[in-house]
């Protein structure tokens, strides 16, 4: 990608050494993919050399697994003061907030605190002809970068000298959406960023894969969950639903922010991703378990619904009359774990959907 050379760095900041290290830059960092699902950290089990290494780039590689250290100056966050937090590259677990980040002038980023003091561990570095503090993650055991005692005296005087090819930035506007809303009450009260409003949506579009792959990916969602509904059987299983016989349809249980996504809105991206003019029907997939339908769960939500489905009916888009039933929303079911997320476990699987410009 771009250029790519050796360079050999030792920085002294108040008499203490934050790096000396020999490693090749790159700048295709920022680029790469993060190898974690937010709402499996929790099940996270690091995976293997070979496998890291086709997730990561190659200087995220020798840093995380090789105790690499970034040049100063030129990685990605060392100059970066935008709100939100800094995760594992590896794990996804939540490392270090902008709120704890300062200027140590070092080129490298600096926190004065972890998020969490028990996800990080110290071990002693006696590398370089000198005894240092290093720092690793517990969940993936990544090598982060080094803690001193040099750091701002009113904030605990720690200064944790992190690379940033061994996080990810996530931005305070999408810690909710990427999974991460749990964290966001410090930047609430900061006023960083607005208390989120939660509200529930039910939906059904068709295979239920295609359509959470582009739900889960709309600004303010911030969970997805595949399932059935609509039905009289109670607990079904897939086998039970493709049959047709229990009136359930596949269907999404969106969990979305509506201070950053309305109803309406979200609605408008569901029309958008599926024919609703196909009765029990989307592309090959035949049944009444594939029908359009907007599972309401309030008065407010119906007469939106309704209103929306009106409008598009009404827009000229489609050739055929909308045959999306809206219905008052029964008890969800939630399908079985291999199939949450399917298209994020296997790229490149079957969907009928796509998302058609406005």
């Amino acid at each position: 990608m771009s250029s790519s050379k050796l360079i050999v760095v030792t920085v002294l900041l108040s008499g203490a050494v934050c790096v000396s290290v020999i490693l090749r830059r790159s700048h295709a960092q920022t680029a790469n993919l993060v190898a974690f699902e937010p709402n499996q950290m929790k099940d996270f089990k690091k995976p293997a050399p070979t496998e890291l290494k086709k997730k990561l780039s190659s200087e995220q590689f020798d840093v995380t697994q090789k105790c690499g250290t970034e040049p100063p100056f030129h990685n990605a966050y060392w100059n970066n003061h935008k709100p939100g937090i800094y995760v594992d590259v590896v794990s996804g677990k939540p490392l270090f907030s902008s709120l704890d980040k300062f200027d140590s002038g070092t080129g490298w980023p600096s926190f004065t605190r972890p998020v969490n003091a028990t996800d990080i561990v110290e071990k002693k570095d006696s590398e370089f002809g000198m005894v240092r503090t290093e720092v690793r993650s517990k969940a993936a055991d990544s090598h982060l970068g080094h803690v001193f005692d040099d750091g701002p005296a009113d904030k605990g005087g720690l200064r944790y000298c992190i690379n940033s090819a061994s996080l990810k930035f996530i931005p305070v506007e999408e810690m909710a959406q990427a999974g991460y809303g749990q964290y966001l009450e410090p930047f609430v009260k900061m006023g960083l960023a607005k208390a989120p409003v939660h509200e529930t949506a039910i939906l059904a579009g068709g295979c239920f894969w295609g359509m959470e792959e582009i739900i889960r990916k709309i600004p303010g969602v911030t969970k997805t969950t595949v399932g059935y509904t609509g039905g009289s059987t109670a607990n079904p299983t897939y086998e039970e639903v493709s049959t047709g016989a229990t009136g359930h349809a596949e269907s999404i249980e969106v969990e979305f922010d509506s201070t950053r996504l309305s109803y309406e809105s979200l609605l408008d991206y569901f029309y958008r991703m599926h024919d609703p003019t196909t009765l029990n029907r989307q592309h090959n997939d035949v049944g009444t378990q594939y029908r359009s339908a907007i599972f309401y769960t309030s008065e407010s939500q119906k007469q939106t619904a309704e209103r929306v489905k009106t409008r598009w009916a009404k827009s000229g888009k489609f050739n055929r009359p909308i045959t999306t039933e809206i219905t008052a929303a029964g008890k969800f079911y939630p399908a079985e774990d291999y199939h949450q997320k399917y298209l994020v476990k296997h790229p490149g699987g079957y969907t009928c959907h796509v998302l058609r410009p406005e």
